[in-house]
This record gives C-alpha cells, structure tokens and sequence, in this order.
C-alpha cells in the first residue's frame, strides 16, 4: 500500500487550532492549587532547574516521513488537529503502523545537535522517548514498536538507540537531560483494544469490566519507565505527557459527562498508581523531578502552559514548551518564529518566573532545518553578551514597565531589559520605568558597552537618560545592569 499523500500547509492552522483548544484548557487547570514536593532533595533539584531558564525539546519520531503533526492523526477524534488524507480510518492506520519499517534517519547526529544547543544558552533536554502513538524510541524490551526493532532499518545503526545516544550527547555538554514519555499508548492493545473501534483518545473498553486487562497497562507503562530510569544514566526530569490518564472519581466524571461541551465517548479512570510508578523512578534517580503535566497534585513538580506565555509572574515553577517553529514535529518547509521573537520570549518569560523549552522537530532524514541553526546562532549571539540577566535570576516587581522587563540576580544586581518593536532600531533618548527605582547611588550601565547610563528617580520609578550616539550592542533586546553601591 502506499503511503498517503499528504498536504502540510493543513497542519499549521491544525497546530494553531489545537495549541489554541490547550490554552483555555490550562487556563482552567492551572488556576488549581499547586502541590509542592516535600521531598528536599527534588526542592533542590527544582531550585537547580529554575536557575538554567531555556531548554530544548525535540519531538521526534516514524511520523516525521508524512511531515505531519504528532500522532493524533491515528486518533478518530472530529477535531482539526486530527485530520487524516483519507477517507478509510483502517487503512490509514495500517499505513501509519507501518512506517516503522521504513523509518532511517542516516543524518541523525545528536553531537552536533548538542553543541549547536549549548553555543545557543541552552542547558537542559526534553526527548521524546515515546509519544501518544506508542513508538519507543529508545531500546525498549517491552515491545517491537521501537527503534531498535529488526522491523526499524534505522536498527542496524550504532546509534539505533537514539534515546542514549541524544542523553550521552547533552551530557556530554553539560545538560540536564529530560525524558517525555506519553501515558497514553495507543499502540498497546491494552489501552486501545483491538476487539473494540477507537472513538477517542481514551481506552476503547470498559476498564471496571476488564481490570487484568487495564492491570496488564499499567505494568507495561511501569516497566518501559522503569526501564528509563535504569538503563539510561542520570534522568534529571520524567515529563509525562497525556493528562487525561488520571484517577478520577465518579463523581468528577460525572461531572465531566454532564458538561454541555462534553464530546468523548468514554470518559474513565485511568489510575497508573503514580504513587508506586514516582516512588520507583526516585529509587532510581534520587531528586528526580516529575511532571505529570495538567494533573493537579504532587507529581506535577512544575507546571507547563503550552505554546503561550502567560500575561502575568505565576507563583509556583513553570515552563513554556514553544515550538521554534509552527508545528511540533517535522513539517517541510515549515516556517520559523524569528530570532527577536525568541529572544524576547526568553527574557519575557524569565522576567515572570519561567522557563522556556523550545522545540525543533528533526526530519524523517535525522536532521534539523537550516533555519533551526540560524536561530540557535542567533539566540548564541545574545546569550554570550547578556546571559548575566537570565541565568539564576529571579523575578522583580513589577516584573515588567511598558517594553521593559525587570529580572534579579542573586549577588543582587537588577537587570532592566528593553524590548525594542520591530523597527526601533536606536535606543530612546529617555527610557521611563514605573514602580521600580533603584536605590540611591546605583550605577546602571548597559551591558555588552560598560558605558554608564544616568538615571533619575521619578515618582515610584525612574527615568534613564541614554547618552548621544550610544548604538545597542544587539537590535533584539538591550540589557542594562543596575547595582548598589
């Protein structure tokens, strides 16, 4: 059979639509209580995480051979990110199985990914070890569904084990490494069984009916993770993605059932005994940060609010996962978001408490668009000159002034950072910052120039006055460094 033709220009306004549905989604969650680990050594361990501020995430997998968004084609939901290119459901699904016999990413070279990452600021990774449709990219005993299978031609490579080549390649840098691994396999015929058609993204059985069934899962998902946290040297972040596989009540899904947006064919509890599966994984990797991300409670170490910085400082650990470019996953010809544009997400999420991981999807071929490097170069550029504003630091009141952000090193130094608007290329004569003044006799210099900038205070704030022909050191973002006497 041949493989489907696909259109990818469908999957930016699919991407859109679906990061758009996520956003309301965690707008809704995340204003639920935040548990903190009492556990000191992961409290540490999060404290070691807040300080690094930008990450790399990679999703990857057989599916990048279509240049299709992650997975959720394979899944019968009527949304738009689900889209299929044909019209009979088994058929693209045995298409869509098969492309593991025919995944080799010959360009594959994690060293140069890693050191492209670190010459960028990055320094942690996020791999996806498994996604939602259940193919291991790591050396996985629990299935043939995996890169290392004889049924995988990329198999034969020395590196076919791309999960511990990318780990010793970061490590090899000095990065934390992260795995996402995705709750929901919709390979296994324990989660979607094949007896029964799949409506959705949830079980396709009754899991009260079956329980040996459901049990089976549960070992299955313990023991891939556990093989993870043994087989692959330090894990510092187990990121776990799916956050419909839950306990629930019934009085929740009831709940659930009985909304007027209600749309699912079957809504359960989904217990993996989180509990067990945390207490494991931390046997193993002591400090262990876990994130069972949109899953209130105490193994959602920090929180992640998808492709979307939010408008205010949220007062417990984040992340924003941002794709560098429109779609998660390899999509050709795919169009990036310009290097100011990161640039200023980074200080802007950072000036409110967060972390940013951003995203590149490597191709079918194991290798990155030119764009991906151009961008990372130019996140570099920046980083060499005023990464002094962004690592370790913390959030300042009032955050943010106008196209000012405001960050606070630990020696105690304040950063006022301007974020220029396309086509402001020279910096202001005044810049004015409300609800901040430093304290009387702070120098202030622009960093990248050593050259000191005067300033006075004016009501709560203060006002700097740029000298005549000062040129900024970087038209993206220009950092000036506050310190008291």
């Amino acid at each position: 059979m041949k493989a489907p033709r696909f259109h990818p220009g469908i999957y930016f306004t699919s991407f859109t639509l679906f990061t758009s549905f996520l956003s309301v989604l965690f707008a809704t969650q995340s204003s639920r209580e935040y548990v903190p680990d009492p556990d000191p050594i992961v409290q540490q361990r999060l404290a070691e995480w807040q300080d690094l501020k930008l990450g790399l995430l990679m999703h990857w997998g057989p599916y990048a051979q279509w240049g299709i968004v992650e997975s959720w084609s394979i899944c019968s939901e009527d949304e738009d990110w689900c889209r299929r290119s044909m019209e009979n459901y088994v058929e693209y699904k045995a298409a869509y199985d098969k492309l593991q016999t025919t995944f080799n990413p010959g360009k594959f070279d994690p060293d140069r990914w890693a050191r492209a990452a670190r010459d960028a600021g990055m320094r942690y990774v996020v791999f996806t070890t498994k996604h939602h449709d259940g193919f291991s990219m790591f050396d996985t005993r629990q299935t043939d569904y995996r890169i290392t299978s004889t049924k995988t031609p990329f198999s034969s490579n020395p590196r076919a084990d791309v999960t511990k080549a990318i780990f010793d390649a970061f490590r090899a840098q000095q990065f934390k490494t992260g795995a996402y691994f995705s709750k929901p396999d919709w390979h296994s015929p324990d989660y979607w069984w094949p007896n029964f058609a799949t409506p959705d993204r949830n079980p396709n059985y009754d899991l009260k009916k079956y329980p040996d069934r459901w049990k089976r899962f549960v070992e299955f998902t313990h023991a891939q993770i556990g093989e993870l946290t043994s087989n692959y040297g330090r894990v510092d972040i187990l990121w776990l993605d799916g956050g419909w596989v839950r306990p629930r009540t019934d009085a929740e899904i009831k709940t659930i059932i009985n909304r007027p947006d209600y749309k699912f064919a079957r809504v359960q509890s989904q217990d993996i005994d989180m509990p067990r599966l945390v207490a494991s994984s931390r046997a193993k990797q002591p400090g262990l940060i876990v994130v069972d991300r949109d899953v209130p409670g105490p193994y959602q170490n920090y929180l992640t609010p998808e492709a979307r910085v939010p408008a205010q400082p949220l007062p417990y650990p984040w992340e924003v996962p941002m794709p560098m470019a429109q779609s998660w996953s390899f999509v050709p010809n795919d169009t990036y978001k310009s290097s100011r544009a990161l640039i200023q997400m980074l200080v802007d999420v950072v000036a409110k408490g967060g972390n940013l991981l951003l995203n590149i999807g490597p191709g079918p071929d194991g290798a990155w668009h030119d764009a991906a490097y151009d961008r990372l170069t130019a996140l570099g550029a920046w980083m060499k000159v005023n990464s002094e504003a962004i690592y370790g630091t913390r959030p300042i009141a009032p955050y943010m002034s106008g196209q000012m952000r405001l960050t606070k090193a630990k020696d105690g130094a304040v950063y006022a950072i301007y974020l220029p608007r396309e086509g402001e290329t020279a910096l202001p004569r005044d810049m004015t910052v409300a609800n901040y003044s430093p304290t009387a006799g702070a120098t202030m210099t622009l960093v990248g120039t050593n050259r000191t900038i005067p300033w006075d205070k004016s009501g709560t704030g203060f006002i700097a006055h740029i000298p005549a022909g000062l040129a900024a050191p970087n038209p993206d973002a220009w950092v000036f460094q506050i310190k008291s006497k």
